[in-house]
C-alpha cells in the first residue's frame, strides 16, 4: 500500500516561511480539474484507489524542535508499520531527518537520493542544528543513511566541501551535469532508496514557488527523466519546500503534483 502524509512544518527555514502551506495546495491540483491523475506509464494516480490520505499531522510550530521531530518520527513509523511505503509533503527540508530517522529503525540500510539546489550538509545553521539547511548532516552523522547521493547542486561552499568529504557524500554538481552518468550511478546503488525532492532543485524557471530561487538548476524533464529510470527497491519519498506564498498561478505546485504522481507510479512498482 502507498500512503500520503502532509508535514505543515517550516518554523526551522532559515529565510522565509510558507512551505507549511504546501500540502493542501499540492493536493488540490489533484481535484482542481486542469489535470488528469494518470503518471506517464499509464498509472492511475488517485486517492482512494492507488494511495491512501492520512492528511497532516498537527504541528504545533511553539513547541521545540526535538518534540517535532518526535512526533513525526512517530507518525512516520506508524505508516510503515503495515509495510506500507510512504510519500510525504512538506514542509521545509528539517521534515526529512525524522522521517529518515523513522525508516531506520525498519531499514538496515538506506541509500538516498537527494535532489536539491543546496547540499543541506551546514553542522549547525543559525545556531539551530535542525535547520533546514543541515538535515543531511544530521542523517549522516547519525549513520541513518548507508549512502547520499545529491543532485542538482549549485551553491556549495567551503564547509559543506569539507561535509561532502567528511559523510562521503556523491554529488552531482550543476555545473558538471550529465544525465546519463546519474542514472547509472543511481542504477548501481544498492538496497532501499529513499528519494527527497527539494523542488528548488528545478530552475526557478520551471519552479518559481520557493523561498530561495537558484538559477540554473534542472529542468522539469530531467526529473521525471531520473525517476522514471530508477529501478531500484523504493521505500519511500518525499517532496518539499514548495513555497506557496512565492508562487505564480499555482504552476509549481502543479510541478509538485506531477512529481508525485510520478513517484507513486514508481513505488507501484518496486
Amino acid at each position: 500500500m502507498i500512503k500520503l502524509l502532509g508535514i505543515p512544518s517550516d518554523f526551522n527555514s532559515s529565510f522565509m516561511q510558507g512551505p507549511a502551506l504546501a500540502p493542501d495546495i499540492i493536493r488540490q491540483m489533484d481535484i482542481g480539474g486542469s489535470a488528469n491523475p494518470y503518471a506517464e506509464d499509464g498509472t492511475r494516480v488517485k486517492v482512494g484507489e492507488t494511495y491512501t490520505d492520512l492528511g497532516d499531522l498537527n504541528i504545533d510550530s511553539t513547541l521545540d524542535a526535538q518534540t517535532v521531530n518526535n512526533q513525526i518520527i512517530t507518525a512516520v513509523a506508524s505508516a510503515i508499520k503495515d509495510d506500507s511505503k510512504l510519500v510525504c509533503f512538506g514542509g521545509d527540508h528539517s521534515v526529512s531527518y525524522p522521517i529518515i530517522k523513522a525508516l531506520s529503525e525498519k531499514y538496515s540500510s538506506i541509500n538516498i537520493l537527494h535532489f536539491d539546489a543546496h547540499p543541506d550538509l551546514y553542522h549547525n545553521f543559525q545556531d539551530n542544528p535542525y535547520s533546514h539547511a543541515s538535515p543531511f548532516a544530521r542523517i549522516m552523522e547519525n549513520e541513518l543513511a548507508t549512502f547520499l547521493t545529491q543532485v542538482g547542486i549549485r551553491t556549495l561552499d567551503k564547509h559543506q566541501r569539507t561535509q561532502v568529504e567528511k559523510f562521503n557524500v556523491k554529488v552531482f554538481e550543476m555545473k558538471d551535469f550529465d544525465l546519463k552518468a546519474i542514472n547509472e550511478h543511481v542504477s548501481q546503488l544498492t538496497g532501499p532508496l529513499y528519494i527527497s525532492i527539494d523542488i528548488d532543485a528545478l530552475d526557478p524557471s520551471c519552479a518559481p514557488g520557493v523561498s530561495h530561487h537558484e538559477p540554473g538548476g534542472l529542468f522539469t524533464r530531467d526529473l521525471l527523466t531520473i525517476i522514471q529510470n530508477i529501478d531500484n527497491e523504493v521505500i519511500g519519498a518525499d517532496i518539499v519546500e514548495l513555497n506557496p506564498k512565492t508562487d505564480i498561478n499555482k504552476m509549481t505546485a502543479m510541478v509538485a503534483y506531477k512529481i508525485f504522481k510520478e513517484l507513486v507510479a514508481l513505488l507501484m512498482k518496486k
